[in-house]
This record gives structure tokens, sequence and C-alpha cells, in this order.
């Protein structure tokens, strides 16, 4: 998985971005076909830092979490917890799309009942 951490009017300690690359290592746990993560921490004109996630997944699935605070770990861990949110819901619509039933069985099992006729 490609990652890439930008800051934008900040520095960017060694240690965010340790922390940042951690947190961004699990996220395949929720959706296994991401191949991009992209973070970028701004600050802008001296106000509150923000951060922006995008991940990228193999099919064109984009993810963006955006989250502006006080501090940038705490905006961080937010904008993290807002993309595996996002993962997750896209990994069980997926998971629910492929249990669901086709038109045929719901054919064959709802169907008009034809009744036999005995003589």
């Amino acid at each position: 998985m490609l990652f890439t951490m930008t800051g934008k009017h900040v520095e960017v300690s060694e240690a965010l971005q340790q922390r940042v690359r951690e947190k961004v290592e699990k996220l395949p746990r929720y959706y296994n076909n991401i191949n991009q993560v992209e973070v970028i921490v701004e600050r802008k004109d001296g106000g509150k830092p923000s951060v922006e996630i995008i991940a990228r997944g193999e099919r064109g699935d984009v993810f963006i979490a955006k989250e502006t605070g006080d501090e940038i770990h705490a905006c961080v861990d937010v904008a993290i917890h807002k993309i595996e949110r996002q993962l997750h819901r896209k990994k069980e619509k997926q998971r629910d799309n492929k249990t669901a039933p086709s038109m045929d069985q719901i054919v064959r099992t709802e169907g008009p009942e034809v009744q036999e006729d005995v003589a």
C-alpha cells in the first residue's frame, strides 16, 4: 500500500508520521482493496490544524475524511475513525450484496402454488 503524508504550512514530525503510518497500516482489516492512502495536514493562517485522509481502492473507490480541531494528533485519530467507518460500511454492503438471493431464487420460493389434481 502506497502511503504519503504532506504538510501544508506545518511541519510534519517524524513521530507524527510514524503514528499515522501505524494507524493507516491497520485499514486493510476493514477493507482489503485499499492501495493508496494520502494524508494532508494543514494549518491555515496560524489557526486550527486540519487533517484530510484520502484512501483509494483498486476499483476506483475513494474514501475521504476531514477533521479540524485544536490538536493535530486528535484530528488524526478522528479522521482515521471516520475512514474506518466508511471502509467498514463498504465491506458490509459488498458482503450483503453477495449473500442476497437472486431474483430466480425469489421467484421459485415465492411463486404461485400449483395444486395437483389427484385422480
